[in-house]
């Protein structure tokens, strides 16, 4: 009896271990939206970020082109990049921003789709919880918003990433801003566990596109520049894992620069309101394809071995065009 009391104790410890390892495995999953396309093995979806500001800075404006542009490529979703509503997110899950920025300006019947986002810095200014609600969904079916999330839509994979809490600034010298850490604290563990949770993602992917979106740059000569942090944690598990595409907002333009040491491309779409004029930062170096200080926003369009970029300004005019295959990487103007 003792020797079975003893096996027990052992195979019970054993279990509890399997079942520690199983939760912290768990525990560093991405959730996954499964987002079906139609059927005829293409993906097209538009791209804005920067945009919250009840209609003003032409946000209006570039809402009408995306409309046109929508109904044109008939877009499976809109990703946005952050930074959704300003100045200092949302107050509550009942704070008008939210109707008067989004569901009051995004009204087209082309827009009427699935908006996948992820939060800015000026969207942690806000009350974070809110915006992150699933109670918005009643006001609003489109709206999806995590901290970090895949969207699984088969020809590729999109993982959306929390880069605001990487920036120690907004910590240590947040000037005048309250931020809504809620959530994030300890910070250490938390950036550990956003690249932990990007990394196993990444890992299991198969998509024939793999696309990673974040509000601050990695790389970016609008006025932000560069981001050292994401450059030394990030860029090294993109390299990796063959990303195909990062992409980002925070930096009010419209950029596209290439990474010097693989094939990725850094694609910058944060122009959907208020933007900077002539506010630039080493804008003629040779990895710089494009940049617009413009409002505007991109498309993306792909099939299981092309993908065609396109940025157009707030007059819907196309301003730059790129192609990759994935048989023949090359890119034109």
């Amino acid at each position: 009896m003792a020797k079975f009391s003893k096996n027990s104790m052992v195979l019970c410890f054993l279990v509890a271990i399997v079942f520690v390892i199983s939760s912290a495995s768990a525990s560093t999953r991405l959730k996954k939206f499964d987002h079906p396309t139609k059927g005829d093995g293409t993906l097209n979806f538009l791209v804005i970020g920067d945009w919250g500001r009840r209609g003003t800075y032409n946000q209006s404006h570039v809402a009408r082109q995306m409309e046109r542009v929508g109904e044109k490529l008939d877009i499976d979703f809109v990703l946005s990049t952050g930074d959704n509503f300003y100045d200092n997110g949302l107050t509550g899950i009942h704070d008008t921003n939210f109707v008067e920025s989004f569901t009051n300006i995004y009204t087209a019947k082309s827009l009427q789709k699935q908006w996948y986002s992820v939060l800015g810095n000026h969207d942690y200014r806000g009350n974070v919880e809110a915006q992150l609600s699933p109670y918005l969904r009643k006001i609003d079916s489109r709206w999806v918003c995590l901290r970090s999330f895949v969207v699984n839509a088969e020809i590729a994979q999109i993982f959306m990433v929390d880069t605001t809490p990487f920036e120690e600034k907004y910590f240590t010298t947040p000037k005048d801003h309250i931020y809504d850490w809620r959530g994030v604290l300890p910070r250490q563990a938390y950036m550990a566990n956003v690249l932990k949770e990007l990394e196993n993602a990444l890992s299991e992917s198969t998509a024939k596109w793999k696309i990673v979106l974040g509000h601050h740059a990695i790389r970016s000569a609008g006025h932000h520049g560069d981001t050292p942090i994401l450059v030394d944690r990030f860029l090294p598990i993109l390299r990796k894992y063959d990303v195909d595409f990062y992409m980002n907002g925070h930096d009010h333009c419209l950029e596209h620069i290439s990474d010097t040491e693989s094939p990725l491309q850094f694609l910058v779409s944060g122009a959907g309101s208020k933007a900077w004029r002539g506010d630039t930062k080493g804008i003629n170096r040779d990895d710089v394809h494009f940049f617009h200080d413009g409002q505007g926003f991109m498309s993306v369009e792909l099939t299981p071995t092309e993908a065609e970029i396109k940025y157009y300004d707030v007059f819907g005019s196309v301003r730059h065009r790129w192609n990759r295959s994935k048989l023949l990487l090359h890119s034109a103007m």
